[in-house]
């Protein structure tokens, strides 16, 4: 029998599936395993803090059958979202990923780095774009239109909250990433960023375009 399948609210029962997908998708689109001794760093720092603060803007892709294979979430306000990454997120993890050197010596080091610095989601340029959010589907599941139909049901919320416009950061080697935002109608934001990452924005009118 095939399914269909469908977008809903985020349940808690979808943790771990959104989890692995994070860590099945991190590494510039591509599975982030090979490269990483935990690569658990992935939905600690990019999944997970999001369904914990701000469930109500989780979503999933459903396979017609209850797993998730892809999701989309994020923040109305990234501020506060990130101040609450500090004072509440970050004691549940730290334990297991704690604080690291600086500068970082290995590639999990450096996720740790962005884990331990919340802070870094807050930038002047973004000011007019002050949501933010993280999309993910799993291989098999992308280039069929679920990613078009997450992203659509994200910024519907964000319109219904007063929300006037959202961005994303994105690894600049992941260029079907890019084109996939491109054809959705974000545009680049012109800010000082580190190497090999972008910023992307765009405003959450003009939905029926999507």
């Amino acid at each position: 029998m095939t399914t269909t399948p469908v977008i809903r609210p985020y349940r808690p029962e979808d943790r771990p599936a959104l989890d692995d997908i994070c860590i099945r998708t991190a590494h510039h689109g591509e599975d982030s395993r090979p490269h990483y001794a935990d690569p658990g760093i992935f939905p600690a720092a990019f999944a997970a803090p999001y369904v914990h603060l701000e469930p109500d803007l989780a979503f999933v892709l459903d396979d017609g059958r209850g797993q998730a294979v892809g999701y989309v979430l994020g923040t109305a306000d990234t501020l506060r979202f990130a101040e609450a990454f500090r004072t509440t997120w970050l004691p549940l993890v730290a334990d297991r990923h704690p604080e690291p050197p600086r500068p970082p010596r290995t590639p999990d080091e450096v996720m740790a780095g962005l884990l331990h610095d919340p802070e870094r989601m807050v930038l002047p340029g973004l000011a007019a774009h002050p949501a933010h959010l993280h999309i993910d589907l799993l291989p098999g599941r992308q280039g069929r239109g679920h990613g078009r139909r997450l992203m659509r049901t994200f910024l519907q919320a964000l319109q219904d909250r007063g929300v006037p416009a959202v961005h994303l950061a994105m690894s600049t080697a992941n260029t079907r990433a890019r084109a996939f935002y491109d054809r959705l109608g974000f545009e680049e934001i012109d800010i000082p960023a580190p190497d090999g990452v972008g910023y992307l924005g765009r405003t959450t009118k003009d939905l029926d375009r999507l």
